[in-house]
């Protein structure tokens, strides 16, 4: 099964943590990342897309995709 997560933060370390944190639990970068301006908060956010392949089980829309 192919997992997708969408990682979004505000644009400071604590972005490239969860990012880095994602990449060494075997998701892999998908696509370029994004960057916005939130009105509400004043700051800049960041987004980055992120898959991973995961042998031996089946999709379930209630599963937790952070811990595959």
């Amino acid at each position: 099964m192919k997992l997708y997560r969408f990682l979004s933060g505000p644009d400071d370390s604590s972005f490239c943590h969860k990012v880095t944190a994602a990449l060494n639990k075997g998701w892999e970068l998908s696509g370029s990342p994004t960057y916005a301006f939130n009105a509400t908060t004043g700051e800049m956010q960041c987004g980055q897309a992120v898959t991973k392949t995961v042998h031996g089980k089946e999709y379930d829309p209630d599963m937790k995709l952070g811990e595959q």
